[in-house]
């Protein structure tokens, strides 16, 4: 046990999110994941976990205890926080490499000793145990590629090589919260815990952090409403349902398999158990009437009162908003039609340019990296931002529904009936009482004031508004953001059924999967259109081989060099000539025969990181050079010299083969 509630009892606002509730991390590496509906309390058991809030302990009940074995270090986002945002990136995030230093030179220093024998055989076996202890956990926390995890890390949330050296007071609020998600992930903390960290992170940066967390060395608990990223990542679910926590082993996949086998084991039981009081009582209800069978009425009763009664299974909480609409008006067959569009906020920081042409039904699922332009193209065909250059044609009668998550995130005292009637005032109360019923605003939800909703309430109230008015035309920006697992299913069913015509961005890869017809894919500079769908797009970009395989680049590199340093590997250059001068018989005197087979392994693994060195700064000139020479691609002076253009696209096509060539290798030396 490394950390557990016992009796946990929390509530909000006069209300009970969860009471009786036992949470246990069993052991250190295990991967956790929390979920039920928004508003269940999965947030507060974060917070709760992180000791940021306290249980509520009831008079008339035992007490409510979160109790830790040892002392685990505990990060949570929430707690992270920049105390002198002038620092600069790397300096800020190099804190958390501390320890690593130190624990370095620590090894360096019983190297030294070990080569250097002159304690008594006692003094060396408390050496040599020291040595293994801290070389073992040096090695979890990232000792032997802690520069080349920070280097991809960077790169991976979409911060440059020059942003290192920018002051923390120069990025966005969002920025800052995905470096502070960096320095998280880099001090591995003994309990991480998570909510929705796929939040705004693209698709490869969700595929990354998959795999990172595949290979965490510590436990995790997890809030996320993002289906795939549960299944490959966790092997424990928690479910708050009905203000009670249960425990299911697997991942998410299996947790929803196991919770219908026994909803429908606990429902036959019920129902077998109350046949049989049925017959008994009945039998009972005879006997009485017959004065020499009284006696048996009674030890029939007495067998109903010593069963062990089986409850009734509490109905899963499955309410979702059931939205319907046709709408208000029908279009012709063209909807949109988007030529040579140039997207961006300045002429020389264009982002993309982009053709594509949407006819009605379409239903056009939009993704890529995040900086790229998907949201902005979105904010340029709704009129929001002007065009750089190029244009876009609406059909006739096309009548478009915007969204994004700007529009849910405000403040209001309103409540929530009066803010939805403001935009329809000329509805009925009874009218806008079910528009609202039907995205889960029902009796005295109404009430309540927008300001006491959740982001993830607020969302489908933010929807409701424009499913109102009826477009035949959604535009949707992230629409599955903090929705809970239901309510995305709910909104993929209403999508699929729309008779009008979508076009949205999400980096929800199974609601893309479900819902989109095309896929547009914004690239830097350009934009590719795949017309059969999401699977369509993983088998013409090789991802669906990744995604089989599991296999991402960097992390699969770190994977294996994670385990595979053995004891003296790379420590120190110092030490390497001592090394190679002492002899077996030197060495075990100084070592036990595991310490010496340690020993020998860990002289040819650091023969083979040097190489592995070489091979990656060797790979990363090649890449950098092939970027240069696709840079060079795009100068407008260079547009008509099509030989010159031949031969630089010659030169990339030699570095490509080039890479692979040297990737190849790595892969073989590294496995």
């Amino acid at each position: 046990m490394i950390l557990q509630v016992t009796n946990g009892r929390v509530e909000f606002a006069g209300e009970v999110l969860f009471e009786h509730a036992d949470f246990v991390i069993r052991n250190k590496k295990e991967k956790i994941a929390l979920v039920g509906r928004n508003g269940c309390g999965k947030t507060t058991l974060l917070k709760v976990l992180s000791g940021q809030l306290q249980m509520t302990q009831h008079e008339n009940d035992a007490p409510s205890v979160l109790s830790r074995t040892g002392n685990p270090t505990i990060g949570y986002l929430q707690q992270i926080s920049f105390a002198d945002e002038d620092l600069t990136v790397d300096e800020e995030i190099r804190k958390v490499f501390s320890r690593i230093i130190r624990m370095k030179k620590r090894l360096e220093e019983l190297v030294e000793r070990l080569e250097n024998p002159g304690e008594d055989e006692a003094a060396h076996e408390a050496l040599i145990n020291e040595f293994t202890t801290l070389q073992e956990t040096f090695q979890d926390l990232g000792g032997y590629y802690y520069e080349k995890e920070y280097d991809t890390m960077l790169r991976k949330f979409g911060f440059t090589a020059e942003d290192r050296n920018k002051k923390l007071s120069e990025f966005s609020g969002g920025q800052r919260t995905k470096l502070a998600f960096i320095k998280l992930l880099l001090g591995k903390p003994e309990v991480l815990l998570l909510d929705e960290p796929t939040n705004h992170l693209d698709i490869d940066a969700i595929e990354w952090l998959e795999s990172y967390l595949q290979n965490y060395p510590y436990a995790l608990v997890v809030v996320s409403h993002d289906r795939m990223f549960l299944d490959r990542i966790v092997d424990t679910v928690y479910e708050i349902e009905h203000r009670t926590i249960k425990r299911y082993a697997g991942n998410y996949t299996a947790f929803m398999k196991r919770k219908r086998e026994d909803y429908e084991k606990q429902l036959q039981d019920y129902n077998r158990q109350q046949a049989e009081i049925k017959r008994l009582s009945d039998l009972a209800e005879k006997m009485k009437h017959h004065p020499t069978k009284v006696s048996m009425a009674h030890s029939k009763e007495k067998a109903i009162e010593h069963m062990d009664k089986i409850e009734a299974p509490e109905t899963a909480d499955t309410r979702v908003f059931h939205a319907s609409f046709l709408p208000l008006h029908e279009p012709g067959k063209e909807i949109l039609s988007v030529h040579d569009l140039t997207i961006g906020y300045a002429q020389d920081a264009s982002l993309c340019t982009v053709s594509f042409d949407i006819r009605r039904g379409d239903r056009l699922g939009i993704l890529g990296g995040n900086g790229l332009g998907k949201s902005t193209l979105l904010k340029t065909i709704t009129g929001a931002i002007e065009p750089l250059s190029g244009n876009f044609r609406y059909g006739v009668n096309v009548e478009p529904g915007y969204f994004d998550q700007q529009m849910a995130q405000y403040s209001s005292d309103k409540t929530v009936l009066d803010d939805f009637w403001d935009a329809y005032p000329k509805l009925l109360q009874q009218e806008v009482r079910s528009a609202l019923g039907a995205f889960l605003f029902t009796q005295e939800d109404v009430f309540k004031t927008v300001n006491m909703l959740s982001g993830g309430v607020k969302v489908p109230l933010a929807q409701a508004k424009i499913f109102q008015s009826r477009p035949n035309l959604l535009i949707l920006d992230e629409p599955t953001n903090h929705m809970d697992m239901l309510g995305k299913e709910a909104l993929e069913s209403m999508l699929t059924k729309y008779t009008g015509t979508v076009i949205f961005v999400s980096h929800d890869r199974y609601f893309i999967k479900q819902v989109a017809g095309k896929v547009l894919e914004i690239l830097p500079g350009e934009a590719k259109l795949y017309p059969f769908g999401y699977e369509d797009y993983l088998e013409k970009t090789g991802r669906l081989v990744q995604n089989v395989s599991g296999a991402m680049e960097e992390t699969g590199r770190n994977a294996s060099g994670s385990r595979g340093h053995a004891v003296m590997s790379t420590i120190g250059a110092g030490s390497e000539a001592g090394k190679s001068k002492q002899d077996d018989s030197t060495q075990s005197e100084v070592m036990s025969t595991k310490a010496q087979e340690s020993y020998r392994a860990g002289k040819e693994q650091a023969r083979q990181q040097k190489k592995l060195q070489k091979l990656e700064a060797s790979i990363t000139e090649a890449e950098n050079n092939m970027q240069q020479l696709k840079d060079r691609l795009m100068d407008p002076a260079l547009a008509s010299d099509y030989v010159k253009l031949q031969e630089i696209q010659d030169e990339i096509d030699a570095l490509e083969e080039e890479i692979l060539s040297m990737m190849e290798e790595y892969d073989r030396i590294g496995s």
